[in-house]
């Protein structure tokens, strides 16, 4: 899972209270449907892939899907396509938390101690709310997603780990408190995380297509990751199923997959009451705010990012990402706004489409800019269609529509890097953007490194050994086990 999936988005777009209140009768309308479409439509042919919904007051003004969900099948996404959801799955466990404290199960103000054993000093007093609004202190992981780790090993690394901050002396995301919180889940209601989630949020909601193994899936709706439209990856939920089991690295914390259909039935139960009480969800929503910015209008509520702005209006918010997917929800509940959106291609131009959305019904004047086609997929494209004497070329254009992503020498060589590892494919493009790198950027050992890797694919001996040579001579130390083994074999 990407790691930085903090709620207020990347992408600050300022919507004032003023906006929300001059829009309130014009949101009824169909304006709002046909400039949302029109924007996502026009997004498809540079490569927006995904699907959202908006509801005002209960009427649904879109609820639409756009790209496709599977390339090799054609099978178009829309409002029952599953996604990976991210960090949104934090909101489950938070919700599951408080329904524990309906139950008389548990108190906010338990510390660990209550549900841990032989745990090191400073960390036994760590509380349940300090664990919802991340200010425990502990990291934001471990390992990587779906890094194979028994239960044991996950808590015991965890408890032996070395706090960031003293505890609840300041705001620091962290996944792996959210863990803890899925397995305390887990140790008093005698159940499965999945299980007591499904049997207490989903199944009151009606959500019968979100979780991670227990339902009944629909394959067909089960989404492809497109990583920057140029990384195919399956569904999460296959590799969940291959294993058997959703490791701590993910559980309570992220990886849960759902709908369009079933998120929208998830803002039905909150707003009415179905799962938690009014008093239970004024806790969710309450913001805490960020003890390390105390003039921040952003805080955290219990899985929950939650802004303040003029005339006391609030914003509930969360997304999360995998770096392939990438979901969002926003919530004004004073004015009963809500939108939920999700993309199984995920990139830097697309990650805030749900707040332009926000924007397009709140300001009637709003005309958003057009999605662009990130530099990625912008420069696969290219190079699919040109032969390497163009390089001169791609390289003019890059600087002209993508400055702020070529300023420097890393699009180059990760994109190079991609052609000759994930990908495996135009080895000889990989080999001309290496060059490149290295006639703007000569005293950069790691780049003759990669100039290096380009000859050896392209079978090109004597030159990689002159590249990891120059490299090693400009200091890159890790040049020398290439070196070592092309000369010997």
């Amino acid at each position: 899972m990407k790691k930085t999936l903090l709620v207020c988005t990347t992408i600050t777009l300022l919507i004032f209270g003023t906006l929300i209140s001059n829009a309130q009768e014009k949101l009824n309308s169909s304006d709002a449907f046909t400039k949302i479409d029109n924007y996502l439509n026009d997004g498809i042919l540079n490569g927006f892939s995904g699907a959202i919904a908006v509801v005002k007051n209960g009427k649904i003004i879109i609820n639409k899907g756009y790209g496709e969900a599977n390339k090799h099948t054609k099978t178009l996404n829309g409002p029952n396509t599953i996604f990976d959801i991210g960090s949104n799955t934090k909101q489950f466990t938070a919700t599951a938390i408080l329904k524990l404290v309906e139950l008389g199960k548990i108190k906010l103000t338990d510390p660990l101690s209550t549900f841990f054993k032989n745990l090191p000093t400073e960390k036994q007093n760590i509380t349940i709310h300090q664990l919802l609004t991340h200010t425990t202190g502990f990291s934001e992981s471990i390992g990587r997603d779906f890094s194979e780790i028994s239960q044991k090993e996950f808590f015991e690394k965890l408890f032996a780990s070395t706090l960031l901050s003293v505890p609840g002396e300041k705001y620091s995301y962290s996944n792996t408190g959210y863990s803890l919180l899925g397995r305390i889940i887990e140790l008093v209601s005698g159940q499965s995380y999945e299980a007591f989630v499904s049997e207490h949020l989903f199944t009151p909601a009606g959500m019968f297509q979100t979780g991670y193994l227990l339902p009944k899936w629909d394959t067909k709706q089960m989404s492809h990751g497109y990583n920057r439209n140029i990384l195919e990856t399956e569904s999460t939920i296959t590799r969940y199923q291959e294993t058997g089991d959703v490791n701590w690295h993910l559980k309570g914390n992220g990886g849960i997959n759902s709908t369009q259909n079933d998120m929208l039935l998830w803002h039905k139960a909150l707003k009415t009451n179905i799962i938690l009480t009014p008093e239970s969800f004024e806790k969710l929503s309450t913001p805490y705010p960020y003890t390390s910015s105390p003039k921040s209008t952003s805080s955290y509520g219990y899985g929950w990012g939650v802004k303040m702005f003029e005339n006391n209006i609030k914003r509930i918010s969360h997304n999360g990402s995998n770096g392939t997917f990438m979901h969002t929800l926003i919530w004004y509940p004073k004015e009963d706004i809500y939108i939920t959106y999700a993309t199984n291609a995920n990139s830097a131009k697309v990650e805030g489409i749900a707040y332009v959305a926000a924007k397009i019904i709140l300001d009637e004047s709003y005309v958003p800019e057009p999605i662009k086609n990130n530099v990625y997929s912008f420069t696969m494209d290219y190079i699919k269609q040109h032969s390497t004497d163009k390089s001169k070329e791609l390289l003019t254009l890059l600087q002209e529509n993508y400055a702020d992503d070529i300023k420097d020498s890393r699009l180059l060589n990760s994109f190079g890097n991609l052609l000759i590892g994930r990908l495996n494919e135009n080895l000889d493009w990989a080999l001309e953007l290496f060059k490149i790198n290295v006639q703007q950027y000569p005293e950069d050992g790691n780049l003759w490194d990669s100039l290096g890797d380009g000859y050896k694919v392209n079978n090109l001996k004597d030159d990689a050994i002159k590249s990891y040579q120059k490299a090693i001579e400009l200091g890159y130390k890790d040049s020398q086990e290439k070196l070592t083994e092309l000369i010997k074999g």
